[in-house]
């Protein structure tokens, strides 16, 4: 029987559906409440919690055709008859209702007497230790058991969740297909026995700590890949000249001006091409967009990896975006949401590949320079400083790094590779505030650029954009976080080290509260928030209310970090350059190049410096000009703003001229006051400085005026006599610690005297041993030496009850231990008598244990021990 892709799914479902389960459509590749999973890799995974029945499922018998992305075996996409990134499976689940009798039938039936594969063309493998599929198999099937195959892998898992052994069907496809060997069968690396069909009797629950727990009720998880099934029926020798991926080759085809089948290496392109077209259109439908991390990283890597995949075959101009009308034909009849979002998705797409061209062409010709160096080297390994420069400079990917290396038949060092991502993970992770948005919307842009504007008199604009979870919606209701973009806004978006501003958007039929203002890459303002009342809905026109108050109290700290940064250059040298910054309302902090400790004295006299200009109520300007213009006036640039054509410069008098996109106040004088609050290292070479200013000021000046207060009313002193009192109690301190140290010196000996008067023999050994008073292990150690210098051949063994555990040290003479005594081993007895453990050298050892109350049968085991060590 010849089936296209769409009749194949179709006759899937309505199989099942006849089978008395309920059919539902695919849900999206972004796992809903599921942090384990990046994105959805199987048709069981969106059912998770019905499975380990934490959910009552909607049915106990459901199929589907689930939409899945795997990219963990994304190198060899391409390169095999049916390796993908995107993929559907088919799917029967059963949640405690039939078990492995009836998903057997079912699965033979349909493949037998549904589509009519040949019966004499499949083969069955089972768990090692699972006779009852084999008897199911064998004995109500039909199947030979030669045919059943015993596969030790046949257990199926994914990650945290519902698992449990598996049974699978398999085609074969003839020895034409296979290696040639004379024990190939099912199992085979090769292609000649492909797999179609997975019955997954799930059985266990999985935990993150790898422990297997019997579900309270057996399910069955089936998974039936679309396409592969698709090729045999439809007599194909690959995924790839199925209905549901040769359209997109015929396309690239043309676009490419090559012919499929002719060359090894321009077919691997096409299928690369296909199979990743499919993935990134339906992710970004799903709501993944492009980013440096998570999904979005997965959406960024096989975007860019089909992008380079078309250059190989002479593709020089961007070209993905129009696959997107061939991907949304193959799927018309099933996800009609492709047509919807074909021209958000294509934007999206456009904006990305062309990033990706820029990056992709000097990336390439950086790396080549390399391999050639390396070719005259003799040299076949790739240092991970020189990619890592690729990938964190240029944005290359690695993984591309990667690929054109082993085209050249060289290795990159991963290892040095992975530490120095690792370090710049760790540097992003601290720079992060602590608020990220929760929806990444990169490429957005391209949908509002040419209407949106930043205009910070503005108090209506229109909704242009509204988004749920990376989704545009028509309308977001109370308690929902949403993003949105607007025509016009007077939300100043972060950037350049300044947080964005909060506040609100009003409709006439609800309310936002704005969390942050962020930027595209074009510039574009997106606002973070969540609807408090009511409902907005896009193309509406709202009120914009920025907070205010916070504002200008941003902007008191914005200016005051340019005045700090000419402060630091004027104090300490010209050396300084800023090093990164955060301006919020509440503080201000700039890190700087400076490679010594910085005196009081200089932070006074930075201090000052910027209030001295605070105190001028010195003219703010802002002037917006070239970059060449703007580096003529000596216009220093910003740490993290990007600049276009035309600049902003920040002109404060003669004090500070500055390129900067944020928000400032019109006259230094409204900063009121500036007062550092902090000064540290954050590394080899790099300061931090940390201050407020107006309001912010007031309440740091304030706090430091009640604890003065406060300390003077516990000296029972003015504030201006302090100083004089502290003096006095610290020479009070100093007396009291001596006459402390005279009474414990005093209580020390006696206990010393107490143990020797108490010294028995053992074997001609002196041996002291006893519960005693001490404060810390030092105390302890002390009194030991105390006892032991006082004797000529002996051993001591102390206790102590310390915070509620008990410590343990013993001590041994020379002459001791030339008889065999041996601290170490006798403390490490003593102690696990308390419940702990220690040991240490012949002459001295400490040890610790955790029950106090066994200390006096602890110190009794150091007799036996010791009589025992004794040489006879």
């Amino acid at each position: 029987m010849i089936l296209t892709g769409s009749e194949l799914r179709k006759k899937f479902l309505q199989f099942f559906a006849s089978k008395e389960h309920l059919v539902l459509p695919s849900a999206s590749l972004i796992p809903q409440d599921d942090p384990s999973l990046l994105l959805i890799g199987a048709g069981m995974a969106p059912f998770k919690p019905f499975f380990t029945g934490k959910m009552k499922p909607p049915s106990e018998r459901i199929s589907t055709c689930q939409k899945c992305i795997r990219t963990g075996d994304i190198e060899n996409v391409g390169r095999t008859a049916r390796h993908h990134t995107f993929f559907e499976m088919l799917g029967n689940f059963s949640f405690g209702n039939y078990f492995k009798k009836e998903a057997i039938a079912w699965a033979w039936e349909f493949l037998t007497e549904e589509i009519k594969l040949p019966k004499d063309k499949l083969w069955i493998t089972i768990h090692t230790s699972d006779d009852e599929a084999f008897d199911i198999w064998r004995n109500e099937i039909g199947i030979y058991a030669e045919k059943i195959i015993r596969l030790e892998d046949n257990f199926w898992e994914i990650g945290p969740g519902p698992c449990g052994p598996c049974s699978e069907i398999h085609f074969d496809l003839g020895e034409a297909r296979g290696c040639g060997k004379p024990d190939c069968q099912v199992g085979c690396s090769c292609d000649r026995y492909l797999e179609i069909w997975n019955l997954v009797f799930t059985q266990f629950d999985r935990d993150e700590a790898g422990n297997y727990t019997p579900l309270a009720k057996k399910n069955i998880d089936t998974g039936a890949g679309l396409e592969r099934i698709a090729s045999v029926l439809q007599g194909k020798p690959s995924n790839f000249e199925t209905d549901l991926l040769f359209p997109i080759i015929e396309h690239t085809m043309k676009v490419a001006g090559v012919s499929y089948g002719t060359s090894a290496k321009t077919d691997v392109s096409l299928k690369v091409i296909a199979d990743h077209a499919r993935s990134v259109t339906v992710m970004i439908a799903d709501g993944v967009l492009p980013s440096n991390e998570g999904r979005g990283y997965v959406l960024r890597r096989v975007l860019r990896r089909a992008v380079r995949h078309g250059r190989l075959m002479g593709i020089e101009r961007p070209f993905l975006a129009d696959i997107v009308d061939v991907v949304a034909d193959i799927f018309a009849d099933v996800y009609s949401d492709l047509n919807e979002k074909k021209a958000f998705i294509k934007k999206v797409i456009q904006q990305e590949e062309e990033r990706f061209h820029t990056t992709l062409a000097q990336g390439i010709e950086l790396l080549n320079a390399h391999v050639n160096d390396m070719k005259q080297r003799n040299d076949i390994l790739l240092d991970g400083a020189t990619a890592f420069k690729l990938y964190d400079t240029f944005g290359f990917p690695w993984e591309l790094t990667f690929e054109i290396l082993e085209e050249n038949g060289m290795q990159l060092d991963k290892a040095a590779f992975d530490e120095a991502m690792k370090e710049q993970r760790e540097r992003a992770r601290s720079a992060r505030q602590e608020r990220d948005d929760k929806i990444i919307i990169p490429d957005l842009s391209a949908l509002v650029t040419q209407r949106v504007t930043y205009n910070p008199a503005a108090e209506t604009a229109k909704i242009l954009v509204l988004l749920q979870d990376g989704k545009v919606v028509e309308t977001a209701h109370a308690g929902e976080d949403v993003t949105v973009i607007l025509d016009s806004t007077p939300f100043y978006a972060e950037g350049g080290g300044q947080v964005g501003d909060t506040g609100e958007i009003v409709s006439p039929t609800g309310r936002m509260q704005v969390a942050n203002a962020k930027k595209l890459p074009d510039g574009t303002t997106y606002h973070i928030g969540e609807v408090i009342e009511g409902a907005l809905t896009l193309g509406e026109v709202v009120g914009v209310r920025p907070d205010s108050c916070r504002k200008r109290s941003t902007a008191r700290n914005h200016t005051a970090t340019h005045l700090l940064q000419a402060a630091l250059r004027h104090v300490l040298g010209t050396h300084v350059n800023q090093a990164g910054s955060l301006v919020t309302p509440e503080r201000l902090r700039f890190d700087f190049s400076h490679f010594a400790s910085i005196t009081q004295e200089e932070l006074s006299r930075i201090e000052d410096f910027v209030n001295s200009a605070i105190l001028t109520n010195t003219p703010v300007g802002i002037i917006e000009t070239s970059q060449e213009t703007a580096k003529e006036m000596g216009a220093m640039a910003l740490f993290g703003e990007k600049y276009g054509e035309t600049v902003r410069v920040i002109v404060v008098g003669n004090v500070s001229r500055e390129l900067c996109g944020g928000t400032h106040v019109e006259g230094t004088g409204e900063i009121g006051l500036f007062r550092i609050i902090s000064e540290s290292s954050v590394g080899a070479g790099m300061r931090r400085i940390e201050a407020v200013t107006g309001y912010g000021a007031l309440e740091y000046v304030k706090s430091r005026e009640a604890l003065l207060q406060e300390a003077a009313a516990l000296l029972k002193s003015r504030p201006e006599e302090i100083s004089a009192k502290i003096q006095g109690l610290f020479v009070k301190a100093k007396e009291l610690e001596h006459e402390l140290a005279a009474v414990q010196g005093g209580m020390a000996k006696a206990t010393v005297e107490k143990l020797l008067a108490e010294i028995v023999d053992v074997n001609g050994i002196e041996f002291a041993v006893g519960q005693v008073k001490a404060g810390d292990m030092d105390e302890l150690r002390s009194l030991a030496d105390m006892v032991r210098d006082r004797m000529t051949t002996g051993v001591v063994v102390l206790g102590a009850v310390q915070e509620g555990k008990v410590s343990f040290v013993a001590m041994a003479t020379q002459a001791a231990q030339a008889k065999g005594v041996h601290a170490g081993n006798i403390i490490k007895e003593v102690a696990k008598a308390a419940g702990g453990g220690g040991g240490g050298r012949a002459d001295m050892a400490q040890a610790g244990g955790k029950n106090p109350e066994k200390l006096i049968e602890a110190l009794a085991v150091a007799r036996t021990v010791v009589d025992s060590q004794i040489k006879k």
